[in-house]
């Protein structure tokens, strides 16, 4: 009886390892969207998509070009929004004014 229990223990392992993987990379390659332009980080913080649920805001803003701690949190005080705090956790009038304030930082671009 101890072996199934460290069997399925073992699995379990295993699984969560495969599971942990699976978020990294899906993180790492949303996080290279973001700083390349191709996907806005207010697009993110308010369709909250699965593998940025966990994130916490500060690491989307961070990966944006141009943007490190300092402006980060400068943003977040002026909003009231912990930098720790993960995007999940956000009610929908913190993204939404996330994603106000946002649209006004973005440099504008000239054709």
């Amino acid at each position: 009886m101890g072996d199934v229990a460290t069997l399925d223990a073992g699995q379990q392992h295993l699984r969560a390892l495969e599971h942990a993987n699976r978020v990294r990379l899906a993180r790492a390659r949303l996080k290279r969207k973001i700083g390349s332009g191709e996907l806005a980080a207010a697009e993110v913080i308010v369709s909250c998509p699965w593998e940025a649920h966990s994130m916490s805001i500060s690491d989307v803003l961070m990966s944006q070009k141009r943007w490190g701690r300092a402006r980060c949190r400068r943003l977040l005080l002026s909003i009231g929004v912990p930098e720790n705090k993960q995007i999940g956790t956000l009610t929908k009038r913190q993204r939404l004014a996330l994603a106000v304030v946002l649209g006004k930082e973005e440099p504008t671009r000239q054709a």
